[in-house]
């Protein structure tokens, strides 16, 4: 049996966004708005969830989710630097902010951690 993690602690704001899309990575960009990251940025949240029309999104902020890594460095479990891949994604950093990474799954290339 595989352990879920789905939803724990989780807690979510709705934002106003454009080209965002559902499971990325995202950082505040202006007042009530989130936009994708850029490699190397530092990211507030996934996106949970976004509106049929783009405009809005919601985003999970605290809590456990899930991302979906790239890089040649595999994030380890336990504490890790994690800094956006760029791609919608994370990748592991050498230094920037630190997250418990509670899961790692290099088949699917996901990794799992406490915002």
């Amino acid at each position: 049996m595989r352990v879920s993690y789905e939803g724990i602690g989780q807690w979510a704001a709705t934002f106003a966004c454009g080209g965002v899309r559902e499971g990325q990575v995202v950082k505040v960009s202006e007042n009530g708005t989130v936009s994708a990251c850029g490699a190397g940025d530092s990211f507030c949240g996934v996106a949970l969830a976004v509106s049929r029309d783009g405009a809005a999104c919601t985003v999970a902020l605290g809590g456990v989710a899930t991302a979906r890594y790239s890089g040649d460095a595999v994030p380890a479990v336990g504490w890790v630097s994690l800094a956006a891949d760029g791609s919608g994604g994370v990748k592991a950093a050498e230094s920037g902010r630190s997250y418990l990474a509670v899961d790692v799954d290099s088949a699917a290339k996901t990794v799992t951690f406490v915002l």
